[in-house]
């Protein structure tokens, strides 16, 4: 066997990872854990909508204990000055929050609260223990009274959103959310009788611009028309 001969037999060919080929790169899940975004600025005059899931494993969180439990938790949070929620709305595996805060690290700090007090009120509520949340909250500033007026919507009435048309009819004010301290309601209502979990808003978008677009409807539906309002997807032994 020549020297050349034996040269090419001892060279190896070697692995090589990555590159584009035909089913590579990580699958795609139906929903990410995580949303993997740059961080976006939060200026103190514009309001945030904020979304936080639980795990599958974790019970309908639409109960009287947990929503009282919750409640409990956010009016500990009203001392903060920095950081705000003003409304809130729980579903049966996440939470919406309309939060105010003084800059993008109040945020950051006035989530981890937030996050860290529902993950407790969970595990007390159910008698249950290990992790609760689903990946990171997510955040989107509300920039326009429009985006505004939307997202108090989409809050405040979100379970007439997830309302299946089985589901019984609910009408007016869904108790599992700050609607019985909400002041832009169109219609009348009674007033709430127990101390506000929400803090009044200091942005002038969440405090009156939003008003420019017309008052709240209780019989509205987010991304709907009034036709589908109606069912909350409540059981009647869950809430009152």
């Amino acid at each position: 066997m020549t020297s050349r001969s034996q040269l090419e037999l001892e060279l190896k060919i070697p692995v090589r990872w990555g590159g584009a080929r035909e089913g590579s790169g990580r699958k795609p899940a139906p929903r990410p854990r995580v949303w993997h975004r740059a961080r976006i600025e939060f200026p103190e005059s514009h309001p945030g909508l904020v979304t936080i899931r639980v795990r599958k494993d974790v019970p309908s969180l639409r109960t009287v204990f947990f929503v009282r439990e919750l409640e409990r938790s956010l009016r500990e949070m009203l001392k903060r000055k920095e950081f705000r929620v003003t409304q809130y709305s729980i579903q049966h595996d996440h939470v919406h929050l309309l939060v105010e805060a003084a800059d993008t690290s109040a945020l950051s700090r006035g989530m981890k609260a937030v996050c860290a007090r529902l993950a407790r009120a969970v595990n007390r509520v159910f008698g249950r223990s290990g992790s609760v949340l689903d990946g990171r909250y997510h955040h989107r500033p509300l920039r326009t009274p429009r985006e505004v007026r939307n997202a108090l919507a989409y809050v405040l009435l979100n379970a007439r959103k997830h309302a299946s048309e089985l589901a019984p009819a609910f009408p007016g004010i869904d108790p599992a959310s700050s609607g019985k301290w909400f002041e832009g309601w169109a219609e009348p209502h009674e007033p709430a009788s127990d101390r506000p979990a929400v803090a009044r808003a200091q942005t002038w978008l969440l405090r009156a611009g939003w008003r420019r677009h017309g008052l709240i409807r209780t019989d509205e539906v987010p991304g709907g028309t009034r036709r589908r309002a109606g069912a909350l997807g409540l059981r009647p032994h869950e809430m009152p």
